[in-house]
Order: C-alpha cells, then structure tokens, then sequence
C-alpha cells in the first residue's frame, strides 16, 4: 500500500494587534499599548505566514524585480565602495532643494499635508516634467483618470512619457510596473491602498503598513524612485502606523496658512540631504510656482515703520531668511497673564521675558505678551530670542525700532548676547535687501571688513543691545 506523498507544513495566519503610534505587537486586543503607553491605539493585523511569505518572495524574484539575489557576507567597511548617489532633477528647483539636490535612485519619498494643500498638485508637476527624460507611472487611488488629466490640462503641463493607473490594488499596481518598468512611481495615496493578503480594511494600520512595506521593496531592488502621498490626522502627523515615517527614506510635510497662496515644504527625515532645508512656493492658475526669494514675502513691506515689529536673518538649511517678528504688550485683567507665541516655542518665550526683567530692567509681568512670526514659518533657532525681546520692548513702550533695523542673536540667561552661526552670511543677505543697520553679538561681527552700505553694532549684553535702540 502506497503512502500518500508528504506535503509542506503551512503555517496557519496569526491576528495580532499593531500600535499605530510605534508598531508594537501585541498577541491580544488592549486598551494602553504597552510599548509607548498611547491609549486606543491598537488595531487587528494579519500576520503573513512564513512559508507563504516566502513563496511569494520567490514569484516576486522570479518575475524578474532583481535578478539572482547574492547572500550576505561580512565585509571590512574600510573595503566597501562607496559612490555618490546620482540624483535625478525634478524639474522644480524648491524641490529639489528640500530633496538635498535631486531624486536619488530607489528612494522612497512620503509627502504629508493637510487637505488641499497642494501636494498631488506639486507630484504632478513634478512627474509630468521628469517624464520627459524617464518613464513614470501616476497611480491615483482617490480620483479618476479623467480628473488627473483635467488637472494636467488646466496646468498646461507636458504629458508625453507619462502614464496613468487608476488602481488601489497592491498587487495589481507590481504587475503593471513589472511590465512597464518605469523609473518614477507616484501612489496617491497611501491610505486608498490595499493588498489582498490582509482581510483589514483599506486605510486600515495593517493595510498601510504592508502595502508601503511591499513598494519599498520593489524601490529597493529595482531601483525605482516611488513618491506616496499621504494624509493626516487631526493632530497634524502623518496617518497610519508610525513605523511607516521610519520605512521611507524622506519625510516631506506641505505646509501653509490658511486662506494664504503660500506654500511651504520642509523635511523631516532625509537619508539622503539635510533635514533642514526649507522649499517655498506660491500657489497660482497655473499651480505651484516656485518663490527663489522668500525673504520679501515674509518681510510686511509696509512703508510706515510701526511699534512691536523687528526683522531678523534666520536659516533655513543652506538659505538665510529675512523674517518679520511682531509682538504685541497690553495690560491684562486676568491675574495670570497670557504668553501666547505663534511661530516661536512658547516656553522660551517665557524665559526670554524673564531675562529682560532681571537684566534689562523692564517689566511685562502684569501685561499680556502675543509673539508672531509673520508669513506663517515657523523659527526654531535661537537667533531669534534678541528680535524678540527687540521687538516686545518697542510694543510696550510703543516706539518703532530705527528704520531699516535688523538683529539677532541667542540670549543666555546671565544677560548675555551669544554667537549664532553663519553670521556674516546673515548680515550679507541683510544688506542686500536694502538694510542699513545690524544689532548683533559681538562674535558675530564681520573680521573681515565691513559689510558693504550695512552698519554693524556688536554688543555683548541685553542692555547693551537695549542702549543701541
């Protein structure tokens, strides 16, 4: 009597639930999620079984991704090879700066932002002009083909090379970029996609954690550029797991003020370019332009100087900017009086009139102090702890600071007025907008000469800063 042949083991599919916050697994539902502490945050994920996982790696390898895979070995890393990323223009400068240069082969990009914002906007201007150079595919979850061509039309954007697919499948999309092999991939967006190996919803924490984890690795071994777009939550971060932010290689947030034309794009995460540049653009009939001079939009430009105003030269990245700092002192009826900082952490707000009392000699404790960056950026440097005490000191004694008046500096809490860095690059940008006069540190005055048409007054403490006025 013949045996029946022997077949493999398959592991049975195990539910566990995921942190949306920090990934932990847990093996059952509960309230507080034991790895970060986050309060009903957990949600059902279906976990893949090993051998099914496998199979399907090798269909992935063998429908031809990337070829035979070579096993790892360990390797002196003095003997590595190491050779510069080639990057690849967008075609929009801004971008390109907040990218660290260009697109770099195999990244994974993850732009967030809120509503309406603009980001499928600025991704297919982007993709309609590298199109042109390399094949790309733009894979829309949440509007129809004829939508995204409208939007191309009304752009005036150049389509040739450029191919569209309206699908939400996972699965589906590798089978059309299989065949078609482009260099760019566009999904829009993340939370419409879904895979068939998980029973969750789409949008759901599993679901967009898998669906990104199988397009970061079809990035990885093709070598194919892929951009997600993807929502956010009421509290401003990007929806889904958080492990999805640590899956790509670059973070972008689109910011902007509502009711404003103006656009920001900042990094959060880069691993290929600094994490600080800043992109600005102006939203018009014609898309996203970009702005190659922001200072002047973030400058009021008002004729008539007014109490409660300084300028100051922040950086952003490689960029020095020129940004307005407003304040606003009135007396207050409340016995605990408002610090209200927009633009600015509030707390050092708080320091920062604690040290012009104590060594500036001039008291705001009884009054209400509102802080304002103007054009809606937000300065995280302390180069601007002197503008703002500047700026609160004119307010309050309702007095205009000298016209054509720039400053900054860090402030110790001894009274001190320290160095920031780069400061003869912020004066240089200062003069050439036009200003005549500099309140700045004393390390930060130029050694080599002076700055052409600008007049530099280096001071070392907060009354000294304060005399200058």
């Amino acid at each position: 009597m013949s045996k029946a042949p022997a077949t493999a083991k398959v592991g049975r599919a195990r539910t566990a639930y995921v942190c949306a916050e920090c990934g932990t697994d847990h093996g059952k539902w509960q309230g507080q999620c034991a790895g970060c502490g986050a309060w009903n945050t957990l949600s059902e994920f279906v976990i893949e079984p090993a051998a099914k996982a496998a199979a399907s790696g090798g269909a992935t390898r063998r429908a031809g991704w990337a070829g035979a895979v070579e096993a790892p070995k360990v390797t002196a890393l003095k003997d590595v090879r190491h050779m510069e990323d080639a990057r690849v223009s967008t075609g929009i400068g801004e971008l390109d700066r907040v990218l660290g240069g260009g697109l770099v082969e195999g990244a994974v990009v993850l732009v967030g932002g809120d509503p309406g914002i603009g980001k499928s906007t600025l991704l297919l201007q982007a993709v309609a002009r590298m199109a042109a150079t390399l094949p790309a595919l733009y894979v829309t979850g949440e509007e129809s083909l004829g939508q995204v061509a409208g939007r191309a039309a009304r752009l005036d954007l150049p389509l040739d090379g450029l191919q569209a697919l309206a699908e939400t499948g996972v699965e589906t999309i590798l089978e059309h970029a299989a065949a078609m092999r482009p260099k760019l991939i566009v999904a829009d967006s993340v939370q419409t996609l879904w895979t068939e190996s998980l029973t969750a919803a789409p949008g759901s924490v599993s679901q967009v954690r898998e669906s990104a984890a199988r397009l970061v690795r079809y990035a990885k071994e093709t070598g194919t550029a892929v951009f997600l777009v993807g929502h956010v939550t009421k509290e401003g971060g990007i929806a889904g797991p958080r492990v999805l932010e640590h899956m790509v290689d670059a973070v972008l947030y689109f910011e902007g003020e509502s009711g404003s034309r103006f656009r920001v794009l900042r990094a959060f995460k880069n691993r290929f370019g600094a994490v600080n540049e800043l992109g600005v653009f102006a939203m018009g009939d014609k898309g996203l332009k970009e702005v190659p001079n922001p200072s002047a939009i973030f400058l009021s430009g008002g004729s008539t100087r007014q109490p409660g105003s300084c300028v100051m030269v922040t950086r952003e990245g490689t960029r020095p900017l020129l940004v307005e700092v407003q304040a606003l002192v009135d007396s207050s009826p409340l016995s605990n009086p408002r610090r209200v900082a927009v633009g600015l952490e509030g707390n050092r707000l708080a320091m920062l009139l604690a040290v012009l009392h104590r060594h500036g000699g001039v008291l705001v404790g009884d009054q209400d102090v509102f802080v304002n960056v103007v054009g809606g950026i937000r300065v995280q440097e302390t180069a601007a702890d002197l503008p703002v005490l500047l700026a609160v000191l004119s307010s309050l004694r309702d007095a205009p600071l000298p016209d054509k008046t720039i400053a900054f500096g860090e402030v110790g809490l001894s009274g001190e007025i320290r160095p920031v860095p780069n400061g003869e690059e912020r004066l240089r940008e200062a003069a050439t907008h036009g200003f005549r006069r500099a309140i700045v540190p004393k390390a930060n005055a130029p050694k080599s000469g002076s700055v052409k048409g600008l007049e530099v007054i280096a001071v070392e403490r907060l009354a000294d800063a304060i005399d200058a006025l």
